[in-house]
């Protein structure tokens, strides 16, 4: 979605929610109140109070016809009452002042979206420079790839994916960056491009991993305090041969992908933890990468935690495996992810507390033109 339709969007849905409704509600409750009465009297402080709700939630040709709409009312009711007695200053005054501030509010708002809009565009610029969408397919391998930020207005965080076609096969890479901010960004960016260059020289997953763990460090020893790079981040680095047939995955701290196969859904756990990129100097010893057969038709969900640490209501965490399981056949990336990503918001009612990123990787029939 474009920075253009998301804040087109948030307009339409106030101005056609219940706060669209506030300054006509306002206006006539003014009105109707002052009817009653056999004496001079204004729209008073509720016809003011619609015109400054106009201005902060409708467009500017609707909040001046309210506008007009008000000190027309205003201007009736007096005439209605005759002018026997000069009004106080403060009810002659309220609703052209509440005009103004209403118009005047409108103006600030509309300069203030366009604002919001500039940032908004850098920052979908900035996502697509470092979070690139993968190809649709890659040899036998048809890709999809999600990713929704835990706060609306962001379009970018620690959240990271990464797809290379090398002479070893296709690599993957899937990471979380401790932390938030620019931090983030700044680590989520060495990572990526330390990933790329080494997916085409590094022999072997291990190789791989170690090359951009050694990039975090090396850049962390000599980032400034513009761009201060975060402590650590987990990943998930798979290598699927070039005839497709076999995934090696190896773990460093990240949540285990799903395999989805026929009606079943399946974790792939590592046969042995090891530490997050950028820890490694704690624990000399490196795992050795898990190797696991890939059907035909099969899909592999990679995911954050923002999938596995979704919360319903009784607090308990979202299990892909448990929720996934005889969900039907599976043998579409975009398909697989879109089931997932609803039920997650199902399951935790539209809460989310962290960056979500799935990518899915399904090994199809044929070899499709990469296009």
């Amino acid at each position: 979605m474009s920075p253009q339709q998301a804040l087109g969007g948030t307009r339409r849905r106030l101005r056609s929610g219940h706060a669209g409704w506030l300054p006509a509600i306002l206006l006539v409750a003014a009105v109707l109140s002052n009817l009653p009465f056999h004496e001079a009297t204004s729209a008073g402080p509720l016809a003011a109070m619609s015109c400054v709700a106009a201005g902060a939630t409708l467009s500017l040709r609707s909040a001046s016809l309210l506008t007009a709409l008000a000190l027309t009312a205003d201007a009736l009711l007096a005439a209605k009452h005759g002018f026997t007695r000069l009004r106080p200053l403060d009810i002659e005054a309220g609703v052209p002042l509440g005009g103004m501030i209403g118009l005047y509010l409108n103006r600030m708002l509309a300069r203030h979206r366009r604002r919001m809009h500039a940032v908004s565009a850098v920052a979908e610029e900035a996502q697509r420079a470092i979070l690139p969408t993968p190809p649709k397919h890659v040899g036998q391998l048809s890709l999809a790839v999600r990713y929704r930020a835990a706060q609306r207005e962001a379009h970018i965080g620690g959240d990271v994916y990464a797809v290379q076609q090398t002479r070893f096969g296709t690599r993957l890479l899937i990471g979380d960056v401790r932390g938030k901010g620019m931090g983030a960004v700044c680590t989520a960016s060495v990572v990526i491009g330390a990933f790329r260059e080494a997916a085409h020289e590094a022999l072997s997953l291990p190789q791989l991993a170690e090359r951009v763990e050694h990039s975090l460090l090396r850049e962390a020893a000599h980032a400034d305090a513009e761009c201060h790079l975060e402590g650590f981040t987990t990943a998930l680095l798979g290598e699927i041969t070039p005839d497709g047939t076999t995934l090696r995955l190896l773990n460093r701290g990240h949540p285990a992908p799903y395999l989805l196969y026929g009606d079943r859904a399946r974790a792939l756990e590592p046969s042995e933890p090891d530490l997050p990129l950028g820890m490694g100097a704690l624990n000399g010893r490196r795992t050795v990468p898990d190797a696991h057969p890939l059907p035909q038709g099969a899909v592999l969900l990679l995911i954050t935690d923002g999938v596995t640490e979704a919360r319903d209501a009784n607090g308990d965490f979202y299990d892909p495996a448990e929720r996934l399981m005889g969900r039907g056949h599976w043998n579409d990336p975009d398909t697989a992810i879109d089931l997932l990503m609803t039920d997650v918001q199902r399951w935790s009612a539209g809460r989310t507390r962290d960056d979500t990123a799935v990518l899915a990787v399904c090994r199809t029939a044929t070899a499709p033109s990469a296009g």
